[in-house]
């Protein structure tokens, strides 16, 4: 079979059956045709059903070594980050793996290769001070008599409330919530369905901004939404990101601003409160606990910087009171 149908046939598999967002899609497509074009440099007629292991390998190397235009000739670039490199390694083991499902080849060319060692990164999330004021800010710009305003007001604050992804968001239709609004039907990666709850006042936002936005035609065509552009169409990512940023910027939070900060924020705010670990999963989607125990090591690291601050043997300045509370406990 020809490089061009495997590929196609890939692309519809992770767009329409694993339902991957836009983005992933994207990066897997291009991890993809960055290999095919690195074959074709290397070979007269490289087939992708007649890749071996150590062609994945070699590669792997020579992406490690140094990004090369395509053709081989070295450029100025940096060296590949080795999250980079294991993304390309993760496209090209699910493109195999769909292949081996597919019997277009009958072994595994990826036995013995494994990701490169990466240094754990804790997630980045807004302190709870910082966040107080930012529902806060949302909840007066809910009021405003602009429908813009109100829109980004209340994807900040679906962000932060049910810790959905940017993707889900964007996809999000007004029927999707129960008939009371006390629940939200998501679909998210690999098409997974989940169940949200919708806390009271969230609830009584949502159906606000959901009469307010029949009421006003701010859609003109049968599209069924939640969240619009000026133009009654679905807001797209691009908007989503910038809407959010800024209003985050203008309530003072620092660094990062993006919807996955809050969905982040959602997270490390729950743990900290006492939730459970495998209730946290569930509510975010994560089919392996292990994405969700990353929220335990901020919170470590949260406890650290207390520690250091408050214990009397650490060598920071103590505050009596929380010595005393150690103490007590």
């Amino acid at each position: 079979m020809q490089n061009e149908r495997i590929i196609e046939l890939f692309r519809n598999h992770i767009t329409a059956e694993r339902r991957y967002s836009p983005l992933t899609v994207r990066n897997y497509m291009r991890d993809v045709e960055e290999f095919v074009a690195w074959g074709n440099s290397t070979s007269e007629k490289f087939l992708l059903c007649e890749v071996q292991r150590n062609d994945i390998g070699e590669y792997l190397m020579w992406i490690s070594d140094l990004k090369r235009e395509r053709g081989g000739k070295p450029t100025n670039k940096p060296r590949l980050s080795t999250a980079s490199i294991n993304r390309a390694l993760s496209s090209l083991r699910s493109l195999y793996k769909y292949m081996r499902r597919k019997e277009f080849i009958d072994r595994d060319v990826f036995i013995g290769l494994t990701a490169l060692r990466t240094q754990k990164r804790l997630p980045k999330y807004v302190p709870e001070e910082t966040m107080v004021k930012v529902v806060e800010r949302v909840l007066q710009q809910l009021q405003a008599e602009e429908y813009e305003q109100r829109r980004d007001a209340m994807m900040v604050l679906m962000f932060y409330s049910c810790g959905i992804r940017l993707a889900e968001l964007i996809a999000i239709d007004t029927d999707h919530f129960s008939d009371d609004f006390r629940t939200l039907r998501i679909r998210g990666k690999g098409d997974k369905e989940r169940e949200i709850p919708i806390v009271e006042r969230l609830r009584e936002e949502i159906i606000r901004y959901v009469e307010l936005l029949f009421s006003e035609n701010i859609c003109t065509t049968q599209e069924k939404a939640l969240f619009l552009s000026l133009h009654g169409e679905r807001i797209s990512r691009q908007e989503v990101q910038r809407s959010v940023a800024r209003l985050l910027r203008e309530c003072g939070v620092q660094g990062k601003s993006s919807p996955h900060v809050l969905r982040h924020t959602f997270a490390t705010h729950l743990l900290n409160d006492g939730a459970d670990l495998r209730e946290i999963q569930e509510l975010m989607g994560h089919s392996s606990l292990r994405a969700t125990q990353v929220y335990t090591h901020s919170n470590i690291a949260q406890l650290q910087r207390i520690y250091d601050v408050a214990h009397p043997r650490s060598g920071g300045a103590a505050s009596a009171e929380v010595t005393q509370r150690l103490g007590d406990d």
